[in-house]
């Protein structure tokens, strides 16, 4: 394995270990706001590990709209909320029991997938080439990965957007109701 290989994979292996150590943190906590800030750091791992995989324009996703935008909407909600979670009343036996199965049926799904950066997988012997071969003359644009986001993918690219400014106006609603409700109650004391 060479040097830039190594890096690499070291590199992974200590995003993975510190997402996993994350999720368990927020497994644990009863504090909101820390789940929420925890929530925010898996995130910007997340979007690491993408930067890694060479997902760029993922990993930018990710960092906006998860570390970002749905932090502050989980922040406007826990200003309208309790900071602390209620014990649960149940066992955890279900939800676990539940998430193994998931998680099993997860993994027997990868199990016939090619192996990562294999030159013969299907997508390398098929969808590339014809992006690849058909981009200049559908869309005329030179960048390839330009025309995928904005012309093949255009209608998805359009519904993010509407996420996002969605999610936005959401929170600028929240966090003004906040303010009248609070100017409300101090001008009747």
């Amino acid at each position: 394995m060479s040097a830039d290989l190594l890096g690499i994979a070291t590199i992974d292996i200590l995003l993975f270990t510190f997402l996993v150590v994350t999720a368990i943190a927020i497994m644990h906590l009863r504090n909101l706001f820390a789940v929420v800030m925890l929530a925010g750091v898996f995130s910007l791992l997340s979007a690491g590990l993408f930067v890694t995989l060479d997902a760029v324009d993922v990993a930018f996703t990710e960092a906006a709209v998860g570390a970002g935008i749905s932090t502050v909407l989980m922040l406007g909600t826990l200003a309208l909320t309790v900071r602390e979670e209620k014990k649960p009343a149940h066992s955890v036996f279900l939800p676990v029991l539940v998430c193994l199965v998931a998680g099993a049926a997860l993994i027997y799904g990868t199990l016939d997938m090619p192996a990562f950066g294999s030159a013969d997988a299907p997508i390398h012997l098929h969808v590339a080439p014809a992006y690849i071969e058909r981009t200049p003359i559908d869309t005329g644009v030179p960048n390839i990965v330009t025309a995928v986001l904005a012309s093949y993918r255009g209608y998805d690219t359009l519904g993010e957007t509407a996420v996002i400014f969605t999610a936005a106006i959401a929170v600028l609603l929240l966090l003004g109701a906040g303010i009248r409700q609070s100017g409300k109650d101090g001008g009747k004391e």
